[in-house]
C-alpha cells in the first residue's frame, strides 16, 4: 500500500478532493501500508514502479501464505464464518498459481551479479493454518496483530518467505492509530500489510479485517469475494514489496495501490474475485499475465 513520500498528505488529495487516507509516507516502526476504502479510488502516482536498490522481494518459488483465523466462529461449522474461512482457505490454496498471481513475476530484487524474481508458488504450501477459538476484542490493535502472529511462531518455525495473514470476525475491527476498518469509529482503510523485525528475517504480516461496511464493499459481492479481493492486494503486495523498500513509484505507491477500485475489481480464475495489478510491461493496470 502507499507509503514514504514526504509530499504533505493533504496536498495529494486535496486534488482529488478527497479527504486524505491514512496512507504510510513516513515508514516510522511499525511500518504499515493500507488498503484505503472506496472512496480514496483515485489515480494517483507516477509513472513505473521503480526498483530500489537493495529492497527484497519474495523471489524464487518459496513464497507462502499462512492464514490465522481469530475467533471461535471461524471454527464452528454452525456459523456462516466456518464456510467464510474454508472458502478463502480453497482460494489461497490456488492464487499463487493462477494468472492473476503471474502478473508480479515481472518484479524482482538484485544481489548483484544475480537477479531473482517472483515466481509462481504454491502459497499453501507453508505450515499449517491456525484456527485460534480465543475471542478477539472489539479493537484489535496493530500490537495485538503482531502479538497474535508471534505467538504462531512459538510453535511453528519462522519462514522468511511467509506472509501471515490475520482474519478477525464481524464483532471486531483493525485500529492502527486514530485510523479503523469496518465496525470502527473512524473508518479510513480495508486491510494493510506490515513487518517487523529487519532484513532477511524480518516477518511480514497482514491484518484483514471483516468487509462489513460499504467503503470495502464491491456491489453483489459475498463477504467472502470481498475478503478475497484484499487478500490478492495484500498479498501481491507483501510479495513485491515486503519491506515496505523495494517496488513502488515516484509517489510512493506500490503495484496494487495502482489499480485499487478502478479499474472495477472482478471476478476472475476459479470464480474467485481479483483487483487489477500494475503492470511495468505496459505501463497499465492489467488483469492477468
Amino acid at each position: 500500500m502507499k507509503r514514504v513520500m514526504v509530499v504533505t498528505l493533504s496536498l495529494v488529495f486535496f486534488a482529488a478532493g478527497l479527504t486524505a487516507q491514512p496512507i504510510d509516507k513516513v515508514r516510522s516502526a511499525p511500518r504499515r501500508a493500507y488498503f484505503p476504502t472506496r472512496d480514496a479510488a483515485i489515480k494517483v502516482g507516477s509513472g513505473n514502479l521503480i526498483y530500489h536498490s537493495g529492497g527484497r522481494v519474495i523471489g524464487g518459488t518459496q513464497a507462502s501464505v499462512v492464514f490465522i483465523f481469530w475467533g471461535p466462529s471461524f471454527a464452528n461449522v454452525a456459523s456462516p464464518d466456518y464456510q467464510y474461512a474454508q472458502t478463502l482457505i480453497a482460494f489461497r490454496n490456488m492464487f499463487g498459481t493462477t494468472p492473476e498471481y503471474n502478473t508480479i513475476t515481472q518484479y524482482y530484487m538484485l544481489f548483484y551479479p544475480w537477479q531473482m524474481n517472483v515466481q509462481l508458488s504454491n502459497l499453501g504450501s507453508g505450515t499449517a493454518d491456525w484456527f485460534d477459538t480465543s475471542t478477539p476484542p472489539t479493537n484489535v490493535t496493530d500490537s495485538a496483530v503482531r502479538s497474535k502472529v508471534q505467538s504462531y511462531l512459538t510453535t511453528h518455525k519462522t519462514n522468511p518467505n511467509t506472509v501471515y495473514e490475520v482474519f478477525i470476525p464481524s464483532t471486531s475491527y483493525s485500529s492502527s492509530g486514530s485510523s479503523t476498518s469496518c465496525g470502527g469509529p473512524n473508518v479510513q482503510y480495508c486491510a494493510y500489510h506490515g513487518f517487523y523485525g529487519s532484513g532477511a528475517s524480518a516477518v511480514k504480516y497482514s491484518i484483514q479485517p471483516y468487509p462489513s461496511c460499504g467503503g470495502c464493499k464491491v456491489s453483489g459481492w459475498s463477504d467472502v469475494q470481498n475478503q478475497e479481493h484484499f487478500v490478492v492486494h495484500e498479498t501481491r503486495e507483501a510479495v513485491t514489496d515486503p519491506l515496505l523498500d523495494a517496488w513502488y513509484d515516484a509517489a510512493g505507491f506500490e503495484a496494487d495501490d495502482k489499480c485499487a477500485w478502478s479499474p472495477s475489481p472482478f471476478i476472475g480464475t476459479g470464480g474467485y474475485a481479483y483487483q487489477y495489478e500494475w503492470s511495468n510491461e505496459t505501463s497499465s493496470c492489467v488483469a492477468t499475465r
